[in-house]
This record gives structure tokens, sequence and C-alpha cells, in this order.
């Protein structure tokens, strides 16, 4: 998953790592499960989303809720395109990452998911947290029976230390709530002057009183703390155990399973953890012996194997990648291949038409391209209804206290007489405009031209830029960037607006953040204002109330909610995208016969 609060990467690439609330079609059910019109444990196959519910303390308690059918043993092997950019769970910041990280790793709280529902519950916590003084104190206590996998109790310090690493030298990538809040700071520069890391000693701000009980004082009032407490930031890590960069590639294990070699771009194998304890995990199981990943076959060649049962085909799942196009028609046609797809809405992931409001300055204009813009001819190129459904807001209706909106009703084909009546009011309608996209794959040259027709019928000529994937996010995503569209996605951190809007539509954020460099100053204001609110319902009110009032100013044009579609082998159980991160569940695969 990008690298930006609100997590950006280009289209057509609608199947990198997700985040958020999705209830998916899924395969690999139990047996009688498609008689029924479910998917593995239970998971409807509507594609609906579902906003995420906070758990008590009863439902943090252990073992996980069984996946139907599911047995134990065997080896599931797991093939992906590229090894993981990071194993640090303070350095990870993908939604699939996130998502396979769970094999190994726990956090203080984290989603358990029944029937397709999220809800978010205490992991290596009894609860998702205890909040006094107005949001501004949180206080977690740490089950029995945790422990590492050398047998080790997991103790408060160990949790306050992995949080501390967020502030150190080396991990500006990852998330950076936790230096900011526990600071009071703007941004996690002005964080880490105040607190540096562990090299600067404790931090003041997260009390340890004993082993079992962690409280964190923030200066300001924070309703999101239960959902950071999931983000893999959220992770223990044990000071004799913290190897640097070498923890990078191989962490010290909390979970089911434990890292037993890693060799990087070629392989990665887990082993059961023997000192994990069921009976104090609320999330994840335990089925296979072992898991397998490769990495570097290509996902073409992959998918064949698994969807025609060749080779190790049958005992193999692919976490990252979609359906390659060429064979998604094929299997439609196959009822056999078919059944082997696992697809579903991609949780929270929004996909829009960017406009840099710096350089198409005029509101006009931008309603004009709002018009204009060929939905349906664009998502057919990226491969049709199932890459996602049209959007008509900004937020995903996965976000908690969504409202649907649609402020400039369109048809999906576009209307480009309505796009002209706009033009004709602007003060400043441009002759040419220039469109920037990642050059990943022919459909993104399709999907160029697409755009280009639809902008030549309202008398705009779209002057194409590509670009390299690598080089994509820094010659976008700077201030002085000399372009004015971009197609990327876009999801929040959880499953709250609270990282949408304050995160990259106040005009005080660099262009990493707000890169379309949208600017209100009533809008600003009034993030300001809504900072200050400790209550988590009221927050997420205010804030998607607030939507409507940008969108009103069409800083971008929205286009989809997005979907996913993936694919298992056929001796592959309990295969279902994760209603939370947007991928195929480790955590919950079995073989059917081992």
């Amino acid at each position: 998953m990008p690298r930006f609060r609100t997590r950006t990467a280009a289209l057509p690439a609608l199947a990198t790592a997700a985040v958020m609330l999705l209830c998916s079609c899924s395969a690999g059910a139990g047996e009688g499960d498609a008689a029924k019109g479910k998917g593995a444990g239970g998971a409807p196959k509507s594609g609906q989303r579902l906003t995420v519910t906070l758990g008590t303390a009863e439902d943090s308690k252990g073992p996980a809720p069984e996946v139907r059918g599911a047995r134990e043993g065997g080896t599931i092997k797991i093939a992906n395109l590229k090894d993981y950019s990071h194993l640090d769970p303070q350095k990870i910041y993908a939604g699939e990452g996130y998502s396979t990280s769970l094999l190994w790793g726990r956090q203080l709280t984290q989603y358990q998911v029944v029937d397709g529902k999220p809800k978010l519950v205490g992991d290596l916590a009894t609860d998702t947290g205890r909040s006094s003084d107005g949001g501004r104190t949180w206080t977690y206590t740490l089950k029995d029976g945790v422990a590492w996998e050398d047998g080790q109790p997991i103790t408060s310090e160990h949790v306050k230390y992995g949080i501390e690493r967020t502030f150190a030298p080396g991990f500006e990538l990852g998330p950076t709530y936790w230096p900011e809040w526990l600071t009071g700071s703007e941004d996690r520069t002005a964080a880490v002057k105040k607190y540096g890391g562990p090299k600067d000693g404790h931090l003041d701000a997260i009390e340890t009183p004993d082993a079992k009980t962690l409280v964190f004082r923030f200066p300001k009032p924070q309703s999101d703390v239960p959902y950071m407490a999931a983000q893999s930031s959220s992770s223990p890590v044990r000071e004799d155990k913290d190897t640097g960069t070498g923890y990078d590639t191989r962490p010290f294990a909390t979970g089911p399973y434990k890292i037993v070699e890693h060799k990087q771009n070629q392989s990665l194998t887990l082993e059961r953890n023997p000192h994990w304890k069921a009976e104090t995990d609320p999330i994840r199981h335990q089925y296979a012996e072992r898991f397998e990943f490769t990495f570097g076959k290509k996902i073409l060649n992959t998918a064949q194997e698994v969807l025609n049962g060749r080779g190790d085909g049958a005992d193999t799942v692919t976490t990252k990648s979609e359906v390659p196009p060429e064979l998604y028609a094929e299997a439609q046609r196959d009822a056999k291949k078919k059944d082997l797809l696992v697809a579903g809405s991609q949780g929270a992931y929004t996909n829009d038409l960017y406009i840099k409001n710096s350089r198409v300055t005029d509101p006009e204009v931008r309603k004009a391209i709002h018009y204009l813009f060929p939905r349906e001819q664009a998502r057919q190129v990226l491969g049709g209804p199932r890459v996602g459904d049209f959007a008509t807001t900004l937020s995903s209706p996965a976000v908690v206290g969504w409202k649907k909106y649609d402020l400039y009703p369109v048809k999906p084909t576009g209307d480009i007489e309505k796009a002209k009546e706009h033009l004709a009011r602007a003060k400043n309608k441009p002759e040419s405009l220039t469109y920037a996209y990642e050059t990943e794959s022919p459909q993104d040259d399709r999907l160029a031209q697409v755009l280009v027709d639809a902008f030549a019928k309202a008398g705009i000529k779209l002057v194409t830029k590509p670009l390299e994937p690598a080089a994509f996010t820094s010659e976008v995503f700077r201030g002085d960037a000399p372009y004015d569209l971009w197609i990327s996605t876009n999801s929040v951190d959880w499953p709250t607006p609270s990282t949408l809007l304050p995160d990259s539509y106040h005009s005080k954020l660099d262009a990493l953040a707000n890169g379309i460099r949208y600017a209100n100053p009533a809008v600003d204001k009034e993030l300001e204002r809504i900072a200050d609110i400790g209550d988590a319902r009221q927050k997420a009110d205010a804030l998607i109330d607030l939507e409507q009032v940008v969108m009103k100013d069409v800083p971008v044009v929205p286009f989809l909610y997005t979907g996913v579609t993936q694919f298992r082998g056929e001796n592959i159980g309990g295969a279902a995208i994760h209603p939370i991160y947007g991928s195929i569940a480790a955590a919950g695969l079995y073989l059917k016969k081992s």
C-alpha cells in the first residue's frame, strides 16, 4: 500500500493492497456453503460494504470462531510476484502486508471477522481500550498467557518499546499517528524534535505501571485510538531481539506462526509457533502446519497453474495479485475455474480522477471535467464492472457515518454538453490540460486514450504524460509538478473518516499529503474545530458533513468504489477477501486434503 496517509496508488493496479471495510464474495468454502449462498466462514457473496462495529471484552476472548469445514495439517503455498518491502511491524504500511503479517504478529487490538462482518476487538489487550479525561487518556490491559515465540511473556514494556520505535530514524515511511498524537505535533518532523525514539530513553506519554498495563496520555483528545491500536505499528517489540535493519526481514513472532527462513526476493517459510495460545486469540487460526511463500514468478504463470491444477497449483493461493485479465474471461466460461476466483469489494478504497487545484483554479473548469469524465468507458478499459461500482462520494460507504450524496449527477458515459456549459462560464478556460499516469500495462495507455477522446469532444486538448511506476510518486506529488490530472486510489487508514479530510485537505499540508493542493479557509477552520472533538461518533458525523462542503468545490471527480478478484487452488479452503485489508486473508486458510 502506498506511502501516503490516505494511501494512493495509480490505476489500474486496483488489486494493490487495500485497507478497510468490505463484505466480500469468497471461495474455498466449507461443504454446503455454496448452496446456502455463502462463502468461507459464511461470508455473504453480495459484495455489500459493511461498517465495522466495536466489540466488548467478552468478544475479545479467544479462541477465534472456527472457519466452517476447516481441518488441520499440510503446507499452504502462497505465490506472490514480489517479496514484502517490510516485515518490521513498525514499517508495514500496506493492507495486504497488515493482513498476512497477522500470521506471525499481534497488536493491542485487531479485527475479528465472523460471517464476513468485521468487529474490532482486543487482541493482546483485554478490550479495545478504556478512555477517560475527554479522550486524552487511554488505558489498555494485556491478557494473561500471551507470549513470544520463545515462550517469554509479552509485557507492557514490549508494546511501549515497539511504539517508541516509530519515532526513530528509519521509520519515516510508516504510520505517523503515534508520534504526532503522543507529542501533540502537527507532523512527524515536529514530533521527533520532542522525542527521537528509544535512543532518547523512555517516552513519558506512555506509562507502564505494571507488566500488563499501558496508559497513553495525549495532549489533545484522540477518539480513534482503538483503531490505531490495530495498526501493525502497535505491535510489541522486544529490545533484546531488535536487530535494527535485520528485524525488517525476520521479526520475532507473537502470532500462531514463526518465521523459520526468509531468502529475500525468493522465499519465506513459516512454521507453527508452539507458544501461541488459541485461547488468548479471538482473530487467528493455526490450521496449516506450514506456509511456504515464493516470490518472482509471473502472476500469469501462477494463475494458469492454479486455475488448471498443474504442479502445486491445487495447494497454492495468491494474497497480493488479481486474476490476469486474459484469464478472467476464460474463468467466467468455465464453472470449475470460476469457483476458484475470490472476489469482493475492496474495502474503503475509492478511485478518483484527481485535479490539481493550484493549476486548475477555476471551479467551473473542474465541474466541466466532472461532467465530461467518461466513467463507463474508463471502467470498461480497466476490466468492466468487476473492478468496482461507480462512486458519487469522496469517502467509501464502508466508512463509519457515511452518507450517500450526488452533488452533480451525471450519467456514466458523461455529459459533454453539460461540460461545455460550465466551460462557457469559466473565466479561465484551458486550451489544454496534462494527464499523468503510470505505465504498468497496455490498459494504462488505453485508459489515457479514452480520456483524450472525451476531453477533445469538449474542446480541450489532453496532453498525456506516461511515467515509470518508480518515478510516479516523486514526479506527481510535488508542489511544482506540471501535471493537472491523474487517476489514483484512496483509502482511509481505518474505518472512520478521521484520516481522510484532516490528512489530505487542509491547506497547511505538504504536497505529499495534499497532492491536489486544495485550499479553502472555511474548511481549514472547520477541520481545526473538529480536531478537538473527543467523541468518536460526533467527530465522524462532523467530518462526513464537511465532506459535502469540500466536494462542492469539485477538488476531485469520484470514479469507483473499487473491487478485487484474486484466485486460490482447488484444495485451499477458507479463502475470502479480508473485510478490512482487502486481500485474501492468510490467517483463515486451510487445506481441504493434506
